[in-house]
């Protein structure tokens, strides 16, 4: 058993990581819609998928594209999100796996 200053030093706070930060995503994943608080109590939701246990933000942004892809290519299985930029100025592209 360990004790509560081992605990302490091993806390890791959750974070949710941005889908990007993925290999590959599968087209049939499970989307969920995930509520937060902001540190001056406003709330706010967020696109999830969870792998392996880890949330991964998915920008509406990659899921306007995404339609988009589909729409031209309705058998895509996988795909990848490539992240450019930061804050305001990230963009997100969807490379296709085959």
């Amino acid at each position: 058993m360990a004790s509560i200053f081992d605990e302490a030093q091993a806390y890791q706070p959750p974070q949710t990581r941005n889908i990007a930060d993925l290999e590959e995503v599968q087209t049939d994943i499970e989307v969920e819609e995930r509520e937060f608080t902001k540190e001056d109590g406003t709330t706010f939701k967020l696109k999830v998928v969870i792998v392996n246990g880890n949330d991964y933000r998915v920008p509406t942004s990659v899921l306007k594209s995404l339609k988009a892809i589909r729409e031209e290519k309705p058998e895509l299985k996988k795909f990848k999100v490539k992240k450019t930029g930061e804050g305001l100025k990230t963009e997100y592209t969807i490379i296709t796996l085959e």
